[in-house]
């Protein structure tokens, strides 16, 4: 399954839909010409080197940093033109981490709860439907100072998912979390995918994080230098591995290697 495609809002809409976005700071172009799709029900791999350029497409795909060239489609909604539609149907989960430590996981929820519209008994009975998800529900009522690295991870998909959205973003969502915790992490993004068809762009620099069966976008110096899935990634790099791949298409070593 390609997902190099693009779509209108007329037909079925793709999750994420990004068209030939480019993007500069000066001088200096740190996207060129990208384009992906991710399918409702599919986990897409957004695979790169730190400084590929990952980041900036997550800023620009939440409208932190305005598209001026391509588009970008959430559901068939352009970012641009109809952003508070767009937006609505999309989970975000950012590298650094935003939690308020001093406040319990369930008024983390209610407050992000509060941005969407949602009264307070909605909220409430959505921020315990997403702990359970993510396996904290048992915890609701503990400040997140407590948690490990990994927990307070899981309560921030948690968060991305109170508002039920479609398409899920996490970058690097697993950078500093331990074997276990890593784990516990990609099975819960990957049972959402099984369970509730969600479209999920998992940004990543960690080869051993993809699955036989994912897509995969090879993101290099802010070039796609591949689309599809890993059996296709294998055959056009001529490599019995994703890692060796990785090396072969990008001329380098990924960094968990460099390490």
């Amino acid at each position: 399954m390609s997902i190099a495609s693009t779509t209108s809002e007329t037909s079925s809409p793709d999750a994420l839909v990004v068209n030939s976005v480019s993007h500069s700071f000066g001088d200096k172009r740190v996207l060129d010409d990208v384009s992906l799709t991710v399918p409702r029900g599919s986990f897409a791999v957004l695979l790169g080197l730190n400084g590929a350029g990952k980041s900036t497409l997550f800023a620009l795909i939440t409208r932190l940093y305005d598209n001026v060239s391509g588009e970008i489609r959430i559901l068939g909604r352009d970012v641009r033109r109809t952003p508070g539609a767009a937006l609505q149907r999309l989970g975000v989960v950012f590298q650094s981490r935003t939690l308020d430590s001093d406040l319990s996981l369930q008024q983390n929820l209610l407050y992000h709860a509060a941005l969407h519209g949602l009264g307070r008994r909605d909220a409430k009975k959505r921020a315990q439907e997403a702990l359970e998800t993510v396996g904290l529900a048992d915890r609701a009522h503990e400040k997140v100072r407590n948690l490990s690295g990994g927990q307070a991870r899981r309560v921030e998909i948690a968060r991305a998912l109170l508002h039920r959205p479609s398409c899920l973003l996490l970058d690097e969502p697993t950078v500093g979390l331990d074997i276990g915790s890593r784990e516990s992490v990609i099975k819960i993004v990957r049972d959402l995918v099984a369970r509730q068809g969600l479209g999920v762009l998992w940004a990543t620099h960690l080869i051993d994080e993809i699955a036989p069966d994912d897509c995969v976008v090879v993101l290099h110096k802010g070039q796609v230098l591949f689309t599809g899935q890993v059996p296709e990634l294998l055959k056009a790099a001529g490599a019995a591995n994703a890692r060796d791949a990785f090396r072969i298409l990008t001329g380098t070593q990924s960094e968990e290697d460099a390490a």
